[in-house]
């Protein structure tokens, strides 16, 4: 009970925390190492319990997605696809190595989220190449795929550089193609992975709570006093994981 009622906690604070523009990932995943689960199955178990937070922010941004179905099947492909790859590959890395791995990972989700604000005013009136921007969305989508803290802010700055000029469609086109993305990847794990079923359950309802009370808490905190607290925390916890046991 103890267990569950952390994880419940943690998935509130990390839909919050995605609905103030965070990463719900650098609260879910430390939360997930806390109870005990090691980290490959911490990661597994992070992308299957945070599909319902995925959901219900995808739901939000219909709104924001009138007249840019073109823009979603030109990427939905792309997404899908990488994102499926990247769960493959992270099912065929061995535990030990994934161990060692993990720390610069949650070490770029940390940065990523404390230059977020930076990436949010990108402006570009040209957009890539169409070679660069499908490199760009294949790698972002392969990178979410194999572990995902992150993927969300970089999607949004591929948008953003490809000529998509409003921040909140871009995040919104982004919601929409994550969620598409991992779908697949959650089944993988769900099939093949070492997913901890008895703790999807409350970090998962935990998370969709958080997401629909986010908007309200988020008024009330500072957002720039939260980024740079979890970015923080996110970096202790890598340089933990590089150096601990």
């Amino acid at each position: 009970m103890t267990t569950a009622a952390i994880l419940l906690v943690a998935g509130v604070v990390a839909g919050v925390i995605g609905t103030a523009g965070g990463i719900t990932s650098l609260v879910a995943y430390p939360a997930l190492l806390l109870v005990g689960i090691p980290p490959l199955a911490a990661n597994v178990t992070n992308s299957v319990a945070l599909l319902g937070s995925g959901a219900s922010s995808a739901l939000r941004a219909r709104r924001d997605l009138v007249g840019h179905a073109p823009t979603l099947r030109r990427w939905l492909p792309v997404t899908v696809v990488g994102s499926a790859l990247g769960a493959g590959l992270l099912l065929v890395t061995p535990s030990e190595v994934f161990d060692r791995i993990v720390p610069f990972l949650v070490a770029a989700g940390s940065v990523l989220l404390l230059v977020q604000p930076w990436i949010d005013r990108r402006r570009s009136a040209a957009t890539m190449r169409p070679v660069a921007a499908t490199a760009s969305v294949s790698g972002v989508s392969l990178y979410n795929g194999y572990f995902g803290a992150g993927s969300g802010v970089l999607m949004i700055a591929v948008l953003l550089l490809n000529g998509e000029p409003v921040l909140h469609r871009a995040n919104a086109l982004k919601n929409v193609l994550l969620l598409a993305a991992d779908v697949l990847p959650a089944v993988l794990f769900a099939v093949f992975g070492s997913v901890v079923w008895s703790a999807v359950w409350p970090l998962g309802v935990g998370a969709v709570i958080g997401g629909l009370i986010g908007p309200s808490v988020a008024r009330r905190v500072p957002a720039t006093a939260l980024r740079i607290a979890i970015a923080a925390c996110g970096l202790v916890l890598a340089g933990w994981l590089l150096v601990g046991p």
